[in-house]
């Protein structure tokens, strides 16, 4: 029998979740280690790990091309400065075309295309598994641990850059174990404030490969999601690459569905002469 657990059978329809409201509660939930916000735009700087947290989104730049260009100039400038090439999020609904525009024609390359999927989290909820471990608030160091091990990233400093910017938002936490002591799952659901309402953005969601295909990926979705609703989290959101196919799958299973995507421009070509 599948348990669920009780929730009010409907509530109050949700404001939509658009343009620069969307971009910063998906900010807030990949928190960059520094933010500066200059010419409408937002640059976001993270050791240079994890796009999310390391790149250049444009929330509310100069609407005519002479002064957009500018602009765009100047917080490029600022990049250089660091010795490294900008990296663009292009998130629809909220970076004007024209800005692409102005990339694709100097060629920045296209990478990272993803979906931005939300659930309204209303009705019944299946209960949090039995077997899972569970942490809210301040970051995990066990949990961190079985994150690191199950979804490394590359680069120098990579840990101490991933343990902070997990550590920038309180988030539920969840390790699923298998078989002896070893977590061979692992998710977060990170707790944000949009005006009056609470949701979560879900990430870090990995699976050990020899365990997939084992309904652990949907087990530690659906105990986020009823733990996320017990925190008082009225609609969940997450991010997933649109080549990952299973990943999708699962989450439009749950009921999720699309609500906006984005991908990156990233600068290949020289920089041209001042």
């Amino acid at each position: 029998m599948n348990r669920r657990s009780r929730r009010p059978a409907s509530a109050p329809d949700l404001r939509p979740l658009t343009g620069t409201r969307l971009a910063e509660a998906l900010i807030a939930g990949w928190q960059p280690l520094q933010r500066l916000d200059t010419e409408g735009f937002a640059m976001l700087r993270s050791r240079g790990i994890t796009r999310r947290a390391h790149s250049i989104l444009a929330l509310e730049p100069p609407t005519a091309a002479e002064e957009l260009a500018a602009a765009l100039a100047r917080v490029e400038s600022l990049v250089a400065m660091a010795g490294e090439s900008p990296t663009h999020r292009i998130l629809e609904g909220v970076t004007p075309p024209a800005l692409e525009t102005l990339l694709a024609e100097r060629g920045d390359a296209t990478a990272g295309a993803s979906e931005i999927l939300e659930l309204p989290l209303t009705g019944a909820l299946p209960r949090p598994h039995p077997s899972a471990v569970i942490s809210t608030g301040a970051l995990d160091e066990q949990w961190f641990a079985a994150a690191w091990r199950l979804a490394p990233r590359e680069g120098e400093h990579a840990r101490e850059t991933m343990h902070d910017i997990l550590a920038g938002t309180p988030a539920i936490q969840v390790r699923l174990p298998a078989g002896g002591t070893a977590d061979a799952a692992v998710g977060r659901a990170a707790l944000i404030g949009a005006g009056k309402e609470t949701l979560v953005v879900m990430n870090m969601i990995a699976v050990d490969p020899p365990e997939r295909r084992r309904g652990l990926g949907r087990s530690l979705s659906t105990t986020l999601l009823a733990l996320a609703a017990v925190q008082g989290a009225r609609r969940a959101l997450l991010e997933v690459e649109v080549d990952n196919t299973p990943a999708r799958t699962l989450y439009r299973s749950l009921g999720f569905r699309r609500i906006g995507g984005y991908h990156y421009r990233v600068r290949t070509a020289p920089d041209s002469p001042a």
